[in-house]
């Protein structure tokens, strides 16, 4: 923008504003991401990653959280601080108003109204395992944001089952506010679409963080960090009693047999102190030569996960890194999103029961560990992740569609990310 002195200044007009004498197109609030759970946190930087090479200005926001969302972790993404508002309610969200907005400016704070789209990146947090409010709530919101003329997007997650007529109403309320919904899978397009019907606006697009790459860390020792063994706390406090009873000797027994195949086996830390805790009675079960590996960048993490030989693992996003680089996986899950995904990489037998027969256990183990089958399964992955990566691809250009990329200044091309 020539002729714009360059210094600091804000004009608003309309969704645009000017500061420094750049055209600030776009202000987008990330919801439901956070940085406890790496899963989460890599979703968070995948969208960041995406949005920034694009060739328009796109600012971001987030509610803090002191314990999910942090302003140390925040700060480094470059992402705003945006004020919690709850429709219909006399709070700070509303007293946020009050301050100048020269004050919120110099202190990087963005309010309920300059948000111009909001992304959903929840994974999975609308259903009936999570109880009624959370998609009683959503409701309310995505009613106000439509009233203000905010695009309205929820990224690739997974969705129900919705049997509480309560959520059910409030489902088909965001469903009409809605201006895109990505179910993660079919099984979760089935329990949105059994609710509001089929629409335009509901489609299937797969787990987006098969787009970015992962760094591995230079003190990464790979020689003898070799198959990894991703636990999760949710296979004790989501599954039934037998199953939850059943996962840590699963465990214990695949961590032996690899220590005896001679696979160098170490326990890769994905979330929470909980998985933690998990990982320590392993190593104590089979033995301080079990390493565990704590890592809070889930860059790092990929990293890691794809230069194994192979993964046993419960978190879905620790699957995802896997599986997404042709690394074989072996898999136990706790809700449907675990079945969708390995039969969208073509291997469904790669999910299993932790009550399975040893037997049958050790038997997938030698597939992945044999040098030829393991190899055959490498590359049948990688065809599988090329195909769904071109489907996440697609995913972003109807997302680029919604938010009406094709009217913003400038060509629409690739640029390299900042972050």
């Amino acid at each position: 923008m020539q002729g714009v002195p360059c210094k600091k200044r804000i004009e608003k007009t309309g969704t645009t504003a000017l500061i420094n004498g750049v055209s600030n197109n776009m202000m987008v609030e990330i919801r439901q991401a956070q940085f406890v759970n790496k899963g989460a946190e890599l979703m968070l930087r995948a969208i960041l990653d995406k949005m920034r090479k694009q060739d328009f200005h796109t600012s971001f926001a987030m509610v803090p959280s002191f314990k999910k969302a942090p302003y140390a972790k925040r700060s480094v993404l470059g992402l705003y601080q945006k004020v919690q508002h709850r429709p219909g309610r006399i709070e700070r969200g509303m007293l946020a108003n009050l301050i100048p907005r020269r004050i919120r400016e110099k202190y990087g704070i963005v309010l309920d109204k300059e948000i111009d789209v909001v992304f959903d990146a929840a994974g999975f947090a609308y259903g009936d395992q999570w109880g009624d409010n959370n998609t009683v709530w959503l409701a309310h919101y995505c009613k106000h944001w439509k009233k203000k003329g905010k695009k309205i997007i929820f990224l690739p997650q997974a969705f129900g089952p919705f049997t509480s007529p309560r959520v059910q109403k409030a489902l088909i309320s965001v469903a009409d506010d809605a201006d895109l919904i990505f179910a993660r899978e079919r099984i979760s397009y089935d329990h949105l679409t059994a609710v509001v019907g089929e629409r335009e606006n509901i489609k299937i697009a797969p787990d987006f963080t098969n787009l970015i790459e992962g760094i591995v860390p230079p003190n990464f020792d790979c020689d003898n960090n070799r198959f990894c063994i991703v636990p999760n706390y949710r296979m004790i406090d989501k599954t039934k009693k037998e199953v939850s009873e059943a996962y840590v000797p699963f465990l214990i027994k695949c961590a032996q047999y690899l220590l005896e195949k001679k696979q160098k086996p170490f326990v890769l830390i994905h979330e929470s102190k909980k998985d933690l805790s998990i990982a320590e009675k392993l190593r104590t079960s089979v033995g301080d030569h079990l390493p565990i590996v704590t890592e809070e960048n889930p860059l790092f993490i990929k990293g890691m996960l794809g230069v194994c030989a192979g993964t046993m693992g419960s978190r879905y996003h620790g699957l995802v890194s896997a599986l997404s680089q042709g690394i074989p996986a072996i898999g136990t899950g706790w809700s449907h999103k675990y079945q969708k995904l390995f039969e969208d990489y073509g291997y469904r037998e790669g999910l299993i029961d932790v009550r399975a027969q040893d037997k049958e256990v050790f038997k997938h183990i030698d597939r992945i560990i044999n040098m030829d089958t393991g190899e055959q399964l490498k590359n049948d992955l990688l065809t599988k992740a090329g195909v769904l990566k071109n489907h996440s691809e697609k995913m972003w250009q109807d997302v680029f569609q919604i938010m009406g990329a094709k009217n913003l200044p400038g060509p629409f091309q690739l640029r390299k990310s900042a972050y």
